[in-house]
């Protein structure tokens, strides 16, 4: 089937794709028989010159100016630890009208009617590193366990069919937003309404605002205060201070308030201060409550007087979205117990603060600015390679550069890759004369550039 002829080509292609493959595997094993050694290129042009200075200068301010100067690369530092505590003040008074009361029955209207101070309004008393004051609030009074109709309002709720209650209402059903557990029956409701009867705190708890959706009944809470006391200390130096300074007595806490330009360092704080230097409106957020942060930051400087050069910075700003469709604000719900089968039932708007702080000490170590000098040192050797891209591939005499700059020796012992017809390279036996170009490749070459 095959002729002689055939058979020699298929031998001789495959003696060819054996050399090749034999030719590939040996230039992979050349790799580990090579070694590169730098080569000194002394290169007198202005543009490479004034280019590689510039580099230099510009990495050695970053060195200087930034990373040891500006970030304090010279110094050790420790974390803080902090703890917080606050106490608000202020009382309001709400005298509210029954015209204004738009959202209260008629029998409840009095309990708006009434004086507040700090046990009524800061909810719980205490928090960790966080405070909150109710400015709106909605109340359901003297409820009992006991039997009523659910709330038409909620999500979900369907008119109880008085023919056949089960259909409509059946026993021991909840809704994920009611007031209680079915009874199987039907009642009326505030509105006249037929609704299920339920199993639980009744009346039902009322969930319209008292004065509507523009005012907040303790928008009075804009003028109270807040005490916020906060210890700090740095363990790996064992410093540790307040953030009311040593020079502050009772007469000035008494009668100070912070501002951030007449008086920074104050550790009162009106609550429409707080809000204003977080970017909101007071009496606008009380409706439905809020979320803000107050950041207390303490950047610390032990090479120099520790209570001069380490004092609070407070920075305040809102947490939660402004632009939220639902479920807006914070809210929660608390009661009052009167036995065990009454209480009056509060629900909550309010302001959330939540205290952060942050901050470090840092002191003079040899160790980190050692580390700083040795990581920005490194970088210069970006202007070596910006450089070699100019005058390898930039410039005019781009060719001469690149000849001098990388030369070929070939040893007596070289790992040879063998070709058809020789080897890859200088052959042992046929020795090149680089008597001229000896002393280049030991010593530097100077390549004077064009006149420019």
């Amino acid at each position: 089937f095959f002729s002689s002829h055939n058979v020699a080509a298929v031998l001789v292609d495959g003696a060819d794709m054996a050399e090749s493959c034999g030719t590939w595997v040996r230039k992979g094993l050349s790799v580990f028989f090579e070694y590169d050694t730098p080569k000194v290129v002394h290169i007198r042009s202005k543009k490479v010159g004034v280019t590689s200075r510039l580099v230099q200068g510009c990495i050695l301010a970053y060195i200087v100016g930034y990373a040891i100067i500006y970030e304090k690369g010279y110094q050790q530092f420790d974390s803080v630890m902090s703890a917080v505590t606050t106490k608000v003040k202020g009382i309001a008074y709400t005298n509210f009208t029954d015209e204004e009361l738009v959202g209260v029955p008629q029998e409840a209207k009095h309990l708006y009617r009434r004086i507040w101070d700090e046990a009524d309004y800061v909810v719980p008393p205490q928090q960790t590193n966080a405070f909150f004051v109710t400015t709106n609030v909605i109340i359901t009074p003297n409820q009992s366990l006991g039997r009523c109709a659910e709330d038409p309002h909620i999500p979900g709720w369907r008119e109880c069919n008085a023919a056949d209650p089960e259909a409509t209402c059946p026993a021991g059903q909840t809704l994920p937003l009611g007031h209680g557990v079915n009874t199987g029956r039907c009642a009326t409701a505030r509105d006249d309404r037929r609704s299920c009867e339920i199993l639980g705190w009744c009346p039902v708890e009322l969930n319209t605002q008292p004065l509507g959706r523009q005012r907040a009944v303790l928008d009075a809470a804009k003028g109270f205060t807040v005490l916020i006391k906060n210890q700090i200390e740095f363990p790996l130096y064992g410093r540790r201070r307040s953030n009311i300074l040593e020079s502050s007595n009772r007469s000035y806490l008494a009668s100070c308030l912070y501002d951030e330009d007449t008086d920074p360092f104050c550790p009162v704080f009106k609550l429409d201060t707080i809000a204003r230097l977080a970017g909101v409106n007071f009496s606008r957020v009380a409706v439905d409550g809020s979320i803000i942060s107050v950041r207390i930051q303490w950047d610390c400087d032990l090479d120099h007087d520790f209570w001069t050069h380490c004092r609070p910075e407070y920075h305040f700003r809102r947490l939660d979205n402004a632009d939220a469709k639902i479920a807006p604000g914070w809210n929660f719900r608390y009661a009052h117990y009167f036995s065990d089968q009454t209480r009056t039932l509060y629900k909550a708007y309010g302001l959330l603060f939540v205290v952060d702080v942050q901050g470090r000490a840092g002191k003079f170590s040899l160790i980190p600015l050692c580390l700083n000098l040795g990581a920005g040192l490194a970088l210069l050797s970006i202007a070596t390679v910006i450089c070699d891209i100019i005058v390898l591939h930039c410039m005019r005499d781009r060719r001469v550069y690149r000849d001098k700059k990388y030369l070929l020796v070939t040893g007596s012992d070289a790992f040879q890759v063998r070709r058809r017809g020789g080897y890859e390279g200088l052959a042992a036996g046929d020795e090149e004369d680089c008597s001229s170009d000896t002393g280049e490749a030991a010593g530097d070459s100077h390549v004077r550039g064009p006149p420019e």
